[in-house]
Order: C-alpha cells, then structure tokens, then sequence
C-alpha cells in the first residue's frame, strides 16, 4: 500500500497547487470572459480544492492501511513477481447481477438529469435491490456455499 498513498498523496499536491494557480491565473486576467478583473473565478477553484479533498480522503485510507498491514511484494525493493503468485479471489463466472447493477444506475442517473423525484426514489431502490442481490448471490438458494 505504500505505493498506493504515495501516488495519491503526489496526486493531492498538486491538486492544490493547481487550485492555487487557476486562483491567481483567474484573477489577474482582465480577460472579460472570467468575469470582472481582480477577482476569483471561484467554481474551478473550488471544484480543484475539492478534487484534493477527496484524493486525500484516498490517500488517508491507504496511508492508514499500509501503516497496519506487512509490507506486500510490490512495496518491497527485492520484491519478485512469483512472491505474489496464487490464488487472487473468487470471481463469478455468471452472474448477471453487474448488468443489473448498471442499468438501475442509469435508471438512477436519468431521474437526476431530468430531475424526476419519483425515478430518482425508484432507481435508488432499484440500485440497493441490486447491490444486495450481487452481494449475497452465494448466500441464498440452491448456490450456497459452505456445509449444508
């Protein structure tokens, strides 16, 4: 994970170092397009601080993260690709609950572009009904798993 929160942490700086100079760019330009002269456009400013704030958030998780866990192969300088080898994870082969998934998203995302309240409700539940059934897929029915 030490990677991971450096990366991020690279990528936070300079969010705010961008924040600070499209302040200043903004502001010293008399170019009637960014609004009167000597002052701020503050929607790029604030949209770039706030880009920072959430790559932070990023970095704060994976810098907590690598604090608690044992150095992985990847952060490690004699690191070799076999250290890593083996089994990943359990991924299902079909499940068609990812396309279901999406399409409750956009059902979601239609509700908020053509701001109808009673989509945006119903593509939230539809959304949750779907994340549980991807969740608990192998937990119910006649595919669960473990001792029966």
């Amino acid at each position: 994970m030490k990677t991971e929160h450096r990366l991020f942490a690279i990528v936070m700086v300079f969010m705010f170092i961008f924040a600070a100079g499209y302040g200043y760019w903004t502001s010293i330009n008399d170019n009637p397009a960014y609004g009167r002269p000597g002052h701020v456009e503050w929607v790029g400013t604030i949209g770039l601080i706030f880009s920072g704030l959430l790559t932070g958030m990023i970095w704060l998780v994976f810098w907590v993260i690598s604090r608690r866990i044992d150095l992985r192969p990847e952060d490690r300088p004699d690191g070799e690709i076999a250290d890593v080898s083996g089994e990943v994870g359990f991924f299902s082969p079909g499940s068609y609950w990812p396309l279901g998934l999406a399409l409750t998203a956009v059902l979601s995302g239609l509700g908020v572009v053509f701001w109808l309240p009673w989509l945006m409700v119903a593509g939230v539940v539809a959304v949750l009904f779907a994340v549980g059934g991807m969740t608990f897929e192998y937990y119910t029915g006649t595919r669960k798993l473990g001792p029966q």
